[in-house]
């Protein structure tokens, strides 16, 4: 089970996101590492809303990969190289995430891995366990036991 969390004692979010997300003990957890916006071919565009774009497809086929998907999102953070860049991120972010609300984080830092990369988001996705499927390898059966046969004399 996965509970948001915004309690009115607080100011409420600023924007789409959730204060504070509590997961129940026993979920499967997937940490993602922080994707930059490479294309499945290894290029990167220039501008930030293509880069914005390719991060959340590579998210998206991660938690693919893991049979989830962006409603088992609890926790987003987002690493940007300049401000000016916010509210283009942003709008890709929401037309990937629609309604759904992560905890999040945003920063603007200095700099990335390699200076071309304009953005960059590591995740925590959580999901109920699912029954465990065992591949269940047939019984080992005793071979079939055949009757010996007498053997015909040689002759000779």
């Amino acid at each position: 089970m996965v509970r948001y969390l915004n309690p009115a004692s607080i100011a409420a979010p600023i924007g789409r996101y959730t204060h504070g997300v509590e997961t129940s003990p026993g979920m499967r957890q997937l940490h993602v590492s922080g994707q930059v916006g490479l294309s499945p071919d290894g290029k990167l565009p220039a501008g930030i809303a293509d880069q914005a774009e390719n991060v959340w497809r590579n998210i998206e086929a991660i938690l693919a990969a893991a049979g989830m998907g962006i409603g088992d999102l609890v926790r987003v953070n987002t690493f940007l190289v300049d401000a000016a860049h916010v509210g283009e991120s942003r709008a890709v972010r929401l037309r990937h995430l629609g309604e759904h609300r992560p905890a999040s984080t945003l920063l603007v830092v200095a700099a990335l891995a390699a200076p071309e990369y304009l953005i960059e988001i590591e995740a925590l996705a959580a999901a109920p366990v699912r029954a465990a499927r065992t591949a269940r390898k047939p019984a080992k059966r005793a071979p079939k036991r055949v009757a010996k046969r007498p053997r015909p004399a040689r002759r000779g």
